[in-house]
């Protein structure tokens, strides 16, 4: 994909088959038509992220597609699902006009993703894929926020119905209740673990174009949302979501043998995760 300063704005010239369906390039010369992936974890803020992407009138990203197995059982079912969506072909109610959009979709680093990391990274480079990294710093919240939605698939706790994602203070209270218990002996190898599969993720991809966010920084300073938007190449707007944050406030009132978790990581280099925290917005 070759990129072109025309009149005052860029034309992308692809030299793959991609295109808007129905349209010619020359119908999108003032429209670039740009591709990323989110390259994330669960419970990582992947999903309100795209929802705060999702509010630009620009940008359609089309959820977690590799949520289901058939469509990463092998690189070809990878590569034909991420030929549908890049073809503008895959449709959601987050799609936009295929003109004028930033095109993606979300992408767990446990659903194909690292197993045929050199295909996929491949195909980025050779497609003009890039890649938005988003992480936790504080890993310990990521894990607590893993188990409680993990018991909620079964427990239902919203009458009868598990949602990950709420869109009211009342309902994010109700979900907010269950505090789950850790095992304490397995705490720092498993944070390391998740630490190893982040760091190796970046290293994959290091030669695809590509930003490193974090979901705190996120929240404590909406400026990165301008630097997500120009690294888009995207006009400025304010971005937006309705979700509202589940567990919030001292990690100490969300677990339920705290005193457990916290002699384990006392005097280790995860200590900080007990006592850092973020504004909500």
């Amino acid at each position: 994909m070759n990129e072109m300063m025309m009149d005052g704005c860029f034309r992308f010239c692809f030299t793959s088959s991609f295109g808007p369906a129905g349209h010619k390039w020359e119908e999108c010369a003032c429209n670039p038509v740009r591709y990323f992936a989110i390259l994330s974890m669960q419970r990582s803020g992947s999903g309100w992220f795209e929802t705060l992407l999702n509010s630009h009138v620009n940008v359609s990203s089309n959820g977690e597609i590799f949520s289901v197995r058939d469509r990463m059982i092998n690189i070809s079912s990878i590569v034909n699902t991420m030929d549908r969506v890049y073809n503008l072909d895959w449709f959601t109610s987050a799609s936009k006009n295929a003109c004028s959009a930033a095109v993606g979709f979300k992408w767990m680093l446990n659903q194909g993703l690292m197993e045929h990391h050199n295909e996929i990274a491949e195909y980025f480079k050779r497609n003009g894929v890039s890649a938005i990294f988003l992480f936790r710093r504080n890993l310990l919240r990521r894990m607590i926020s893993l188990l409680a939605n993990s018991y909620d698939k079964d427990a239902k706790l919203l009458n009868g119905t598990h949602k990950s994602h709420v869109h009211s203070l009342a309902e994010a209270n109700i979900l907010a209740k269950y505090k789950p218990t850790l095992n304490s002996t397995l705490i720092l190898p498993q944070l390391k673990q998740i630490e190893q599969t982040a760091a190796k993720a970046i290293e994959y991809f290091n030669s695809t174009r590509h930003i490193v966010l974090y979901y705190e920084d996120l929240i404590n300073n909406r400026t990165k949302l301008r630097e997500v938007q120009e690294f888009l190449r995207l006009p400025y707007r304010e971005l937006t979501s309705r979700q509202v944050k589940i567990h919030s406030g001292p990690l100490s009132k969300q677990v339920e043998n705290w005193n457990e978790v916290e002699q384990a990581l006392k005097g280790t280099s995860y200590e900080s995760f007990l006592h850092s925290d973020y504004f909500q917005m």
